[in-house]
């Protein structure tokens, strides 16, 4: 079903106007891309092929990386593009795919983030039956139920905006197509629409960052059972966590935890969220995990030997 607007293209303004700003915003991002798709899939590559890293906190860790390449891949790349040649403009279908692609990885992200901590609440709570529970197949259904939840939320966002009528203008202030600077250009009552993108935002990003919470209150509560040496493995990887977990859901909470309006402040606050928060994630699980940066160390010390 075609959608019921007479807009077929979007301009959209982006960070800045100025030709001198954009171009050390080009080199900027340029090189954060390159760092958190390089990062994103060299996480990846190591819990593929290293013998070590073959607990399901890596399984999920390694599916985390993907969806967080996949989410800077959908905003990044055309912000970058958009910075070197000074066009700006996204036809109606292309900024619909980079709506529901940015939901569906950024929702992903949040229900694998959550399957995190269930898993690092069983391996510390509950270490003699961690095997019998985190078993393979387990492992794989909880990945898949992270996928529909992702698609089921994006899918829900795309269908509550894709047949409204854009018959107003056509020009977005933001650097990327996303909900309320959309519901900006619909020329009809948006209010019940606002009030939905809330509750299918807001309230997921709100409800997931709570039960995190509670999970890791729970895991820190029970580190005084364990050894020295395990109370500090287990707070460096919990560290870890719970540091992505903040740097992700205070902006999106912040942002979506609203009225559907647009502030000032929304567009620095995406950059983080949707460039810097992507490319910082390897950097926290590989410079606060000592398996991880041996694993790293052994399997491209190995292959360089090989080449």
């Amino acid at each position: 079903m075609e959608p019921r607007n007479n807009a077929t293209y979007f301009v959209l303004l982006g960070l800045t106007q100025n030709p001198k700003e954009q171009k050390v915003l080009f080199v900027m991002f340029l090189l954060f891309y390159i760092l958190t798709v390089v990062g994103n899939m060299l996480i990846v590559v190591t819990v593929s092929f290293s013998k070590t890293l073959n607990s399901p906190m890596y399984f999920f860790l390694a599916s985390l990386s993907i969806m967080d390449a996949i989410y800077s891949s959908s905003i990044t790349p055309r912000l970058i593009s958009d910075l070197f040649f000074g066009e700006s403009t996204i036809s109606f279908q292309s900024c619909m795919i980079q709506l529901f692609t940015e939901h569906f990885s950024s929702g992903s992200g949040v229900f694998i983030l959550l399957v995190m901590a269930y898993d690092r609440y069983v391996a510390i709570c509950k270490p003699l039956h961690y095997l019998v529970i985190m078993r393979r197949w387990v492992c794989i259904v909880l990945l898949v139920v992270c996928w529909v939840g992702g698609f089921l939320h994006s899918i829900i966002q795309l269908s509550t905006i894709y047949g409204l009528p854009f018959c107003g203008p056509n020009v977005i202030d933001h650097f990327f197509c996303d909900m309320y600077p959309l519901l900006k250009l619909i020329c009809a009552d948006t209010y019940v629409i606002g009030v939905l993108v809330v509750a299918n935002g807001g309230l997921i990003c709100t409800i997931v960052f709570l039960l995190l919470l509670i999970s890791y209150g729970v895991i820190l509560h029970s580190l005084k059972n364990l050894s020295h040496k395990g109370r500090r493995k287990a707070l460096q990887t919990c560290g870890s966590h719970i540091t992505v977990v903040v740097f992700f859901f205070v902006p999106c909470i912040f942002t979506y935890v609203r009225p559907a309006k647009t502030l000032p402040i929304d567009k620095p606050l995406s950059v983080f969220y949707t460039v810097v928060t992507p490319m910082l994630n390897p950097l926290i699980y590989t410079l606060r995990n000592s398996e991880m940066t041996n694993a790293m160390k052994q399997l491209w010390t190995k292959k360089g030997h090989i080449l």
